[in-house]
């Protein structure tokens, strides 16, 4: 069996056909800039030279048929025609409280992820462009969709709730939502495996740490909290994100800096975080070797970043009742020995210790506690893709 794993930005669109046989990618790519100058698609394939297209793509549905052409291509392909495509998964950003687990799409389904874009009206539309576009190129496939947030509907109402007059969770269903959610369901995963364990009986913390960032606490397979909420922004300081911070300081700058709420929103989203502290860079190789060259600023944003990891997992320890596990993935978990280091550091007196030299590893699912460690450290590279791709298998296989 065959799977198309679609992930659609605004303007960008993630592919890879995976061979579930043996849970391979056959082929992944990338189509940048569409609906802007310069549309370029990008595919690799295991053992061959990058294939590259570029060609106007003024919506996602000319972006899906290139990548089609590519997968399709005679020379630089990987099938003959898309039959051989079993199934379509996309990650869909937002299911809201609809969705609590994968979900084979439907035209009511369609309708249901119309209602959820006021919750995420950067990420669902372009998601729902997306299966939109392949449902009307590959009419007979079956498509499903995977939710980020689906993960999270675990949460009991005492994580989940906010602290504001019920009638607007009711009215409007503002609660905690939580993001990232197939990536914390993989790692979890895993690390159950890597330990030799069923994952029902242990208490696993997830740190999904790129630009933006989360945790996850998760026992007995089961998310009791996670970091981000209502959107993305809450939770850490991430790259660009503010993360948590007093509620009162939008009003503040609303009257004395005279800005508006889109302009606050910007601050937030796309000023803050280890950017805003820092002034040199979102990106953490940046700042860190800023760091290194004696940039106090710098140093501060790491510190303030990697405090709010650490106080997370100290919480979230305590919201499990204990922990087994902790797992570092994604872009900077998975490829900065010093970020988890720094991190663990302090964490000791719960039995977290990492080993340097275990430590001095990128991109491989390897243990890095200490041998004498009461709670395991990992380090999982996330594989989104797959976990997509495993709940589209399961929902259409026959």
């Amino acid at each position: 069996m065959k799977v198309l794993v679609i992930n659609c930005g605004s303007s960008s669109l993630k592919y890879q056909l995976i061979n579930m046989e043996n849970e391979e990618a056959i082929a992944q790519g990338l189509v940048e800039r569409i609906g802007i100058e310069g549309s370029i698609l990008t595919q690799k394939v295991p053992g061959r030279d990058k294939y590259i297209i570029q060609e106007p793509m003024p919506t996602h549905k000319e972006a899906i048929q290139h990548v089609i052409d590519a997968l399709t291509d005679k020379e630089h392909g990987v099938i003959t025609s898309m039959s051989e495509i079993n199934a379509v998964g996309h990650r869909v950003v937002h299911g809201g409280e609809k969705y609590a687990s994968s979900v084979v799409i439907t035209d009511d389904v369609m309708a249901k992820l119309e209602e959820c874009i006021k919750l995420a009206p950067l990420h669902n539309p372009a998601n729902i462009i997306g299966i939109n576009a392949c449902k009307e190129l590959m009419p007979t496939t079956p498509m499903v969709g995977v939710f980020d947030t689906a993960f999270h509907q675990t949460m009991g109402e005492e994580a989940y709730i906010y602290p504001l007059p019920y009638e607007l969770y009711e009215k409007h269903g503002i609660r905690k939502y939580g993001f990232h959610g197939t990536s914390h369901k993989f790692v979890s995963a895993q690390a159950a495996e890597m330990m030799g364990k069923n994952i029902e009986d242990i208490k696993i913390i997830t740190c999904h740490l790129g630009n933006g960032a989360s945790l996850a606490a998760v026992k007995g397979g089961k998310v009791v909290d996670t970091s981000m909420g209502f959107t993305p922004l809450e939770g850490i300081a991430m790259g660009t994100r503010c993360g948590n911070i007093d509620p009162a300081i939008a009003m503040f700058l609303m009257r004395e800096e005279n800005m508006t709420a889109d302009e606050v929103d910007n601050l937030f989203n796309k000023q803050s975080g280890v950017l805003g502290i820092s002034g040199v860079s979102s990106d953490f190789r940046d700042i860190e070797n800023a760091a290194k060259e004696g940039n106090k600023r710098a140093e501060l944003a790491l510190d303030v970043y990697n405090f709010r990891v650490r106080e997370t997992i100290g919480a979230y320890a305590a919201a499990m009742g204990g922990v087994d596990a902790v797992v570092f993935t994604a872009g900077l978990g998975e490829n900065s020995p010093t970020t988890r280091e720094a991190i663990c550091q302090g964490l000791e007196f719960m039995g977290i210790k990492v080993d340097s030299e275990k430590n001095n590893v990128r991109g491989k699912s390897v243990e890095v506690s200490t041998s004498d460690a009461t709670v395991k450290v990992f380090v999982i590279p996330t594989n989104e893709e797959l976990m997509i791709a495993r709940d589209t298998k399961t929902l259409t296989a026959k």
